[in-house]
């Protein structure tokens, strides 16, 4: 980090992490130019209904990201990447939806200098189904099962290597192996030739990914618990990082998270050997997310009621 002064920041570190408690944007202004391979977080939502960990409103999101942006940009290593992902909101009182995520994407890519790599969704199959009114009582939607998740970069070949993320192969594709592709053109053009034969270890995954955030018991809860804390609300699923971790970094590379929440990021870098940062307002949540290691170093302790978050 730049300041020395800032490291009073430092709550914990791990073998390979630290996690900061403060407000972001004064904590990355720390670091150093180019010294992250991949911001990988969750920000605030523009909900309409608001949280207790707070969340900007839909008409000022774009501006109050855009500071957030340029610093994401200027950390970021030449070949390294941003992936936010996003959920959706419904505009009130009226079964519409928000644009906000889009203006967010359109703002970063024109006026921020960023390179859309790809859009990813995240599919939660296990959502319940809401807004009630809409969906339940009138009956005139559909259940919002999907949210976004933009790969962005600032050069247009970041690190990435999907090979380290392969998914095994469907017993269909497997028998297919076995008796052989019936080779030639398909109606749609394309022509099966030897090379789709050949078993490259797994099958490219598309960029919809299926988790169900349903875990109601693991050790960060289970800490929680029996410290007294109170757990995030809006925790990522491990699947969702880890994808993204193995796709984008290597072993040894930085990954920075400057939402932190329960820190379930640093977790899953920590877990696949690359180092890690976080940023975290509330002390509650930060205390909370140290029952996601196995070894923590608790640098500063952690005093009650200072920016704790408010019920």
């Amino acid at each position: 980090m730049k300041n020395a002064e800032f490291e009073k920041h430092l709550r914990y570190r791990t073998p390979l992490g630290r996690a900061y408690q403060g407000d972001a944007l004064q904590l990355l202004a720390t670091l150093e130019d180019e010294s992250v391979q991949a911001v990988i977080t969750s920000p605030p939502f523009a909900l309409k209904r608001k949280k207790e960990y707070g969340n900007p409103p839909e008409h000022e999101y774009c501006e109050w990201f855009a500071d957030f942006a340029r610093e994401f940009h200027r950390v970021l290593r030449p070949d390294g990447s941003l992936v936010i992902e996003i959920g959706g909101a419904w505009m009130p009182k009226s079964p519409t939806r928000s644009i906000y995520q889009f203006e967010l994407l359109i703002s970063l890519v024109r006026d921020l200098d960023f390179k859309l790599a790809e859009e990813f969704y995240w599919f939660n199959r296990a959502k319940l189904p809401g807004p009630a009114q809409w969906v339940n009582i009138e009956r005139i939607r559909v259940k919002d099962a999907v949210s976004p998740i933009w790969w962005l970069s600032k050069t247009d070949r970041p690190k990435a290597d999907n090979r380290r993320v392969l998914k095994p192969y469907s017993p269909s594709q497997l028998d297919l192996f076995r008796r052989g592709y019936n080779r030639g053109p398909r109606p749609s053009g394309h022509v099966i030739g030897d090379k789709f034969s050949s078993d490259n270890g797994g099958a490219i995954p598309p960029n919809l990914i299926e988790v169900a955030n349903t875990r109601s018991v693991d050790p960060y809860q289970a800490y929680c618990r029996d410290k007294g804390l109170d757990q995030h609300p809006a925790r990522f699923p491990r699947e969702l990082p880890e994808f993204f971790v193995k796709f984008l970094t290597e072993p040894g590379d930085l990954v920075l998270d400057p939402f932190g929440g329960s820190n379930m990021t640093g977790a899953v870098a920590e877990s696949l050997g690359r180092r890690w940062i976080t940023f975290e307002l509330f002390d509650e949540y930060l205390e909370g997310s140290i029952g996601r290691f196995d070894t923590v170093e608790v640098v500063n302790p952690f005093q009650p009621g200072a920016l704790r978050k408010t019920s």
